[in-house]
């Protein structure tokens, strides 16, 4: 069992002592960054995370760009592959009476605030750019072997010409009806 908030310890950013300006973070995120979350449909995430906070003197603007892949099962077949995704998220952060998270894109922290915690935004990002149909990129291509498709195919009916194959003589009178 992995200590949740050491996992998340690096998603926090301090900006109380930055200068004005623009200020550059980068992090990885794993399946132990989901974990934190209970979150279980990835059974593998490599993502490397840049973040651009630009720092002004009333309001904070960070801006997300994720890229990497996560490992996800295929809704046809449930093969695993690698999902590719690049998302990006923009997050202005103002300060008032109390926190405030209802806006995605804009954040409220109480006055005396001295930190950012973007480990929920990050999350969100992420699962939000996995598409609902999850599809194995070998099935487009026509390239994916799988013992399953192997089984269907071998299960699919074949056509037969041969005139002499024995039928049921009910279906017989049905085909004439459908040549005439």
């Amino acid at each position: 069992m992995c200590d949740h908030k050491n996992v998340l310890a690096p998603f926090v950013l301090a900006f109380a002592g930055l200068k004005e300006g623009v200020h550059h973070f980068n992090r990885n995120i794993t399946n132990t960054f989901f974990d934190a979350f209970n979150y279980t449909e990835f059974s593998n995430a490599a993502l490397s995370v840049q973040l651009e906070l630009t720092k002004k003197t009333t309001l904070l603007e960070v801006q997300f760009s994720i890229s990497g892949f996560v490992t996800v099962g295929c809704d046809l077949t449930n093969e695993l592959f690698d999902l590719p995704i690049q998302p990006t998220h923009e997050l202005v952060v103002k300060f008032g009476e109390e926190f405030n998270d209802e806006d995605e894109h804009l954040l409220v922290l109480p006055h005396g605030s001295h930190q950012l915690d973007v480990a929920q935004t990050l999350f969100e990002t992420i699962v939000l750019a996995v598409p609902q149909k999850r599809v194995h990129p070998g099935i487009e291509k026509g390239t994916l072997q799988s013992d399953l498709l192997d089984r269907l195919e071998a299960l699919h009916p074949s056509e037969s010409t041969d005139e002499h194959e024995k039928t049921d003589p009910r279906w017989d009178a049905l085909k004439k009806l459908k040549k005439d």
